[in-house]
């Protein structure tokens, strides 16, 4: 028995109608600024290679990455309402988990930012199953 095939479980009103404000909406806007937030905070990761150790690790190929991966986190915040927007999302963070590559540092804010967006995905699934049960306040107004 596929999981389509077992019946929702809906809230005590029924399903309810479309919401009458798009939810998802809300979780793109905290996506794009969690987006916007990294590319500052990895932009700030050239200021590390170039005083650490005396500029040991400010290479040509660590400053292109890390200027190329921030401005692409800063793009992607503008595209966060394509279908296609959390597979780049994910790709993105794989990208910044390289930066152990580039300098420790910029690899643990890495993977605290991987931690947001774990959490943010477990948002984004509650809010989806929690529309899909009519559970949302505006689907009854």
């Amino acid at each position: 028995m596929n999981k389509r095939d077992e019946a929702v479980e809906y809230g005590p009103l029924g399903p309810g109608h479309e919401p009458v404000k798009d939810p998802m909406k809300g979780i793109r806007g905290v996506m794009a600024g969690t987006l916007v937030m990294e590319a500052i905070t990895i932009a700030l990761v050239l200021t590390v290679i170039l005083r650490v150790d005396e500029g040991a690790y400010w290479t040509t190929f660590n400053w292109m990455y890390v200027s190329g991966l921030a401005l692409a986190m800063f793009i992607a915040a503008f595209l966060q309402r394509h279908s296609w927007s959390m597979s780049l999302n994910v790709a993105l963070q794989v990208l910044a988990l390289g930066g152990f590559l580039v300098h420790p540092s910029m690899g643990i804010v890495a993977i605290i930012f991987i931690l947001v967006w774990l959490y943010l995905l477990y948002l984004r699934s509650n809010l989806v199953a929690r529309m899909k049960r009519g559970l949302l306040t505006t689907q009854h107004m």
